[in-house]
């Protein structure tokens, strides 16, 4: 019965720390400020997580850069500020969509050429790799060696 009751307590707390979260809230004047802070949450990568959105992202900076993009919202800035003011804190990693420029061109050639150097090395294994139905050219004397020792099986059995 102890057993039981310690199971019991220990479900509860399970199932009650999800009651704990803390659910922001933003009130906006307009719609269109609502609007644009769920495109900017949307668009601006989380720091922490990498690859979830202030949106999405449950980590202390994503909550307060989703805070900092509220108060920037409701002071008047538009898309382009308040974009301005993340990429030059926090680097153009900032955006799931980075700019094409000279700091950045390995984020977008970068991939690419990692598939051509895959499929260098993957032509480049295959190749190596001999099929079992060609012959290797021998020798006159490896020929002759082999007859030999084919002979001598022969009169052995």
């Amino acid at each position: 019965m102890r057993l039981y009751m310690s199971f019991m307590l220990v479900l509860a707390l399970l199932l009650a720390a999800p009651a704990l979260a803390v659910i922001e809230t933003y009130e906006f004047d307009t719609p269109e400020q609502e609007t644009l802070f769920k495109k900017m949450t949307e668009e601006l990568r989380c720091l922490v997580c990498q690859n979830q959105n202030l949106a999405d992202s449950n980590a202390d900076l994503a909550r307060d850069l989703r805070e900092k993009t509220h108060d920037m919202i409701m002071d008047g800035k538009n898309e382009k500020q308040i974009v301005d003011y993340m990429v030059a804190r926090y680097g153009d990693f900032v955006l799931y969509r980075p700019p094409v420029k000279s700091t950045t061109y390995f984020l977008w050639i970068g991939p690419v050429l990692f598939l051509v150097v895959a499929v260098i090395i993957a032509i480049r294994f295959a190749r190596s790799r001999q099929s079992p139905d060609t012959d290797p050219e021998i020798s006159a004397v490896q020929l002759e060696k082999a007859r030999e020792l084919l002979n001598k099986e022969k009169q052995t059995s």
